[in-house]
This record gives C-alpha cells, sequence and structure tokens, in this order.
C-alpha cells in the first residue's frame, strides 16, 4: 500500500483529483465511485476542472434498501447532487435500492460489474472498517448482496435523518471480491474515528474481522489519510 499523508480534507481532494486525471489519460474508462463525506472534496475538485467524463462509465459502490432514487437520502441522489448533475457521464450505475427482490437486484448488479471492469475505485472506510457496506464478517470473495447494517454504521447515518426510526437498516453492496477486482484503488480516510480502522487496515492482519484489511492483498492502492486517521499507525 501506498500512503499520502495529507493537512485536511482539502488537499486529500486535489491528491485523489490528480490520481483520477491520470488514470483517465492513461486510458481508464471507468470510475468505480463511492458516497459519504470522504470524497466530497474530491468531487468538488472534478467537477470544477475541465476534465470530460461523457465517455466515462461510472459504477457506485452501494445504496440504502427501501429509497427511491429521488429520495434526498439515497445514494442516487447523492451522486447527482455532488457530480453527475454538473459532470455527466456515459452510464452512471447505482445498485437500485427500489428494486424489493433482492435476488434480482444483486445479480443484475453484478453483471453490470462484469460488463464494465472498475479502472480506478475510490473507497471510503467505516470506522468498523468497513468499505462498501460491507461489515466485519463479509467475506473476501464475496459479489453484491443484500447487507444488514451495523448498530454502528445506523448509529453513524442517524445525522443524516430527521428520525433515528427512518434509517434504512439495508443495504445493496458490492462485494469485496468485486472491489478487489479493480485495477486501482484509492481509500480517502480523514479524522481521528477512523484511526482504529486504517490502523487495523494497514498494520492488522488481513481478517475478514477489517473488511477494508482484504486491500493488503491488492498489487496497486493509495491511501489518501489526514494525520488524525494516521495517527495510530505503527
Amino acid at each position: 500500500m501506498k500512503i499520502i499523508k495529507v493537512k485536511d480534507t482539502q488537499m486529500g481532494g486535489k491528491e485523489a483529483f490528480n490520481l483520477v486525471k491520470k488514470d483517465i489519460e492513461d486510458g481508464g474508462k471507468v470510475l468505480g465511485l463511492a458516497t459519504g463525506s470522504s470524497p466530497i472534496t474530491l468531487y468538488n475538485e472534478m467537477t470544477s476542472s475541465d476534465l470530460d467524463f461523457s465517455n466515462m462509465t461510472s459504477v457506485n459502490l452501494d445504496e440504502y434498501v427501501g429509497l427511491q432514487p429521488t429520495n434526498e437520502q439515497s445514494y442516487h441522489y447523492f451522486m447527482n447532487e455532488h457530480l453527475f448533475n454538473k459532470k455527466p457521464f456515459k452510464n452512471s450505475y447505482v445498485p437500485d435500492g427500489s428494486n424489493p427482490d433482492a435476488e434480482a437486484a444483486t445479480s443484475d448488479y453484478d453483471k453490470i460489474i462484469e460488463d464494465n471492469p472498475i479502472d480506478l475505485q475510490i473507497l471510503g472506510i467505516g470506522r468498523n472498517g468497513h468499505i462498501g457496506f460491507n461489515e466485519p464478517g463479509s467475506p473476501f470473495d464475496g459479489k453484491t448482496r443484500k447487507v444488514g447494517l451495523t448498530e454502528s454504521t445506523i448509529e453513524a447515518n442517524t445525522r443524516f435523518f430527521e428520525d433515528e426510526k427512518d434509517v434504512p437498516r439495508f443495504a445493496y453492496s458490492m462485494g469485496i471480491g468485486s472491489i478487489m477486482k479493480a485495477k486501482k484503488i484509492i481509500l480517502l480516510a480523514y479524522g481521528e474515528n477512523k484511526a482504529d480502522a486504517i490502523a487495523a487496515t494497514v498494520d492488522g492482519f488481513a481478517t475478514e474481522d477489517c473488511p477494508a484489511s482484504a486491500l493488503q492483498n491488492h498489487p496497486d492502492v493509495t491511501l489518501i489519510i489526514d494525520d488524525a486517521a494516521a495517527s495510530k499507525l505503527k
């Protein structure tokens, strides 16, 4: 793993953007994208740039089950607001959280991933080491599936909803096995609350107890982290 330390999220966004730009210049056509606060400064850099994404494809990691794409808390909505409305892609894929048929929704998404091999995957990381919504215990060879969210993840998401009971309990998520097939991976992490997860990812054993530790087995991973997130690295 390559580690780039930055002073803040703004600098992290710039560093990540430079890697995205280089990947596109080198012929990359498919970006794997993430939601959450960590990639926002990257998306700001992308939307304010002169890069043209109209011939590219994006494939998102996950989506809440039960939310329509128009719901302001859906990841469809998030991506439209932060990226796609300003910088459209030729094709943009997000799991269909409005489809109650989990088997159909996940198999359809696996086919999309298979048809659009990811050149560069953007990741955030949860406080418990989750990537996508692959919570601790998720198999390293997993494909897209319906996952139950842990209490810590539900608690972390509560700030986005008016009432805790409105927070979705399930999501459709790209599996770790699919994430690992990306040619390159960038993981973004900021803040002291990510320090334990980053330490487990980099310095710990590769174990399903920390899903992000699977990245130890990938040939091209770059971590962009601030000093607080890096504070417990050996």
